[in-house]
């Protein structure tokens, strides 16, 4: 029920100051976005790779409002790229981006966002690695994947996401799902209309599980971004009648949430990516991890009690 609710307060600037003001708020973030600096990010990127883990690099920011921002924002991710090729990590630490970072919502903003986001896939190709395009709110998603599209001609391993709640998720899927292409799936993490969206959550997760069987069921690489134990049970069964071997499909959850759950599927084998956020533009990124679980606001909420 509080979902909804705290999806239109990441859009709040009112909110974004009383929550950043909030002496208890830091504390609470850290657990979700570990720095704020490429510099506070690498010693978190040699642990979690110690450990058998693998990550993707989310510089966080999206509300961009001028062609400089978004230059700022593409040139972060080449900072980045730069400390990764000292890592020599390849393919174990890609990035994610947000292409309205890059421009994509201001005039002729699906050409910024192409011309902004290039650069970063091709510093990722030259050491080994890739990007993944972020799915954001469905009026962004006919640009994303054209961009996507476009990208894949010359970069063929970029991946995209697509959100099991969004009643079009079905039809790109199986138009994704072909050999080359990597595709998360995730629920789905911002308000959208019931017009174009499913709202109940038993139907957002058998629209997941149709999603997975077609990906699974394709040629394409799965991606599978999820927390609930049940999917990821589904997700290995439907591995296993597809025939695929555990480096053929990988599993994705965030940074700070059921970490003993990244090291125990790491353990047993399967391919396991931390989506590890960093970054001073935090408060969109955190509203939704509020929302996308009840646990995360009672630790924030239980956080701001405590500390008061």
């Amino acid at each position: 029920m509080l979902g909804p609710v705290i999806l239109a307060a990441s859009r709040s600037d009112r909110m974004r100051r009383l929550i950043s003001a909030a002496p208890v708020t830091k504390q609470v973030v850290d657990r979700f976005i570990p720095g704020e600096t490429v510099d506070d990010i690498v010693p978190i990127i040699k642990d979690l790779t110690g450990r058998g883990l693998e990550l993707t690099m989310d510089v966080v920011g999206e509300d961009i409002t001028t062609p400089e921002q978004a230059a700022a924002a593409r040139d972060a991710y080449l900072a980045l790229t730069s400390r990764l090729e000292e890592l020599q990590l390849g393919e174990r630490v890609e990035m994610s981006v947000k292409l309205s970072m890059f421009g994509q919502a201001l005039d002729g903003g699906h050409e910024l966002a192409l011309a902004n986001v290039r650069p970063v896939v091709e510093a990722a190709a030259a050491i080994g690695t890739t990007v993944t395009l972020d799915a954001e709110d469905h009026t962004t998603l006919d640009s994303m994947f054209a961009i996507h599209e476009e990208l894949r001609k010359d970069f063929p391993q970029t991946g995209c996401v697509i959100q099991a709640y969004l009643f079009r998720t079905e039809a790109d899927a199986r138009r994704l799902a072909a050999a080359g292409s990597r595709v998360r799936l995730v629920k789905g993490a911002y308000k959208e209309p019931a017009e174009v969206a499913y709202q109940q959550k038993h139907e957002i997760d058998k629209a997941y599980v149709r999603v997975l069987r077609t990906l699974m069921e394709g040629e394409g690489y799965p991606m599978i971004g999820s927390h609930d134990p049940r999917l990821i049970s589904i997700a290995q069964e439907l591995a296993r009648q597809a025939g695929r071997k555990l480096d053929e499909y990988e599993f994705q959850m965030l940074y700070g949430i059921r970490s003993d759950e990244h090291l125990r599927l790491a353990a047993e084998g399967h391919r396991m990516r931390v989506y590890t956020a960093y970054g001073t533009d935090w408060y969109g990124y955190f509203m939704r991890r509020l929302a996308e679980k009840p646990a995360n606001l009672r630790f924030f909420l239980r956080s701001m009690i405590t500390r008061g």
